[in-house]
């Protein structure tokens, strides 16, 4: 009776085996799809919101941390003094240094739909910046970097509440700027202008290119 039983029992575990062994039949998987979802990035800010909320702020507001101004009441000498001072000093720093690595985001557009220069004859338009960029992304990157090593050496003189190293690194940081706008902002600036106007004077009266590049000699 035993033996009977042990033999059944053997049996069972055998067709039981036989069947979790045997692979399930394969389900035809379903075609990957893409969506923005699934992107690895979304960018919806333009190049040109970058500059105007991210690159240009903070900027500003690191040149203007460190800087003197000469007034009829006297000299006025701007620099972080209290730990809050530069720990804001820091914020725009960090801000800056990595807005450089936003602009590099594939997929990002250069302005909205429709957006043209506000200058236009001395400042190129949108679609003209993107195919700059586009012929020869690795400038593009190069630029960038730039911008990021510039404000990486601000950010490091920051941490050691350093600030004529703030002053000083000031107008490395604008040639960083200066060197990446006159590649796709305004390359013709110095051109030849059709209406007679000097080399380098926009169409616009109020036009001004930078003038941060004076900001250390003015201090001084």
């Amino acid at each position: 009776m035993n033996v009977c039983f042990r033999t059944a029992l053997s049996a069972a575990l055998l067709v039981f085996v036989s069947a979790c062994a045997t692979p399930a039949p394969s389900k035809e998987s379903a075609p990957a799809t893409s969506s923005a979802a699934d992107a690895e990035y979304r960018p919806t800010a333009t190049i040109k919101d970058l500059m105007d909320a991210e690159v240009d702020y903070n900027s500003d507001w690191l040149w203007d941390a460190v800087s003197t101004e000469y007034t009829p009441k006297g000299i006025i000498d701007r620099a972080p003094k209290t730990d809050d001072d530069w720990k804001e000093a820091r914020n725009h720093a960090i801000a800056l240094l990595e807005a450089t690595n936003l602009l590099l985001m594939p997929g990002r557009a250069v302005a909205k739909p429709g957006e043209k220069s506000e200058n236009p004859g001395v400042e190129e338009g949108p679609e003209q910046i993107k195919a700059l960029i586009d012929a020869d992304r690795t400038s593009w990157n190069k630029y960038a970097h730039g911008l990021y090593d510039s404000t990486k050496l601000l950010l490091d003189a920051i941490e050691k509440k350093d600030a004529e190293q703030m002053l000083d690194l000031g107008d490395q940081l604008d040639q960083a700027c200066e060197k990446c706008h006159e590649h796709y902002w305004y390359p013709h600036q110095f051109d030849p202008h059709p209406d007679g106007l000097p080399p380098g004077e926009g169409a616009s009266k109020d036009h001004e290119f930078s003038d941060r590049s004076s900001r250390k000699k003015d201090a001084k």
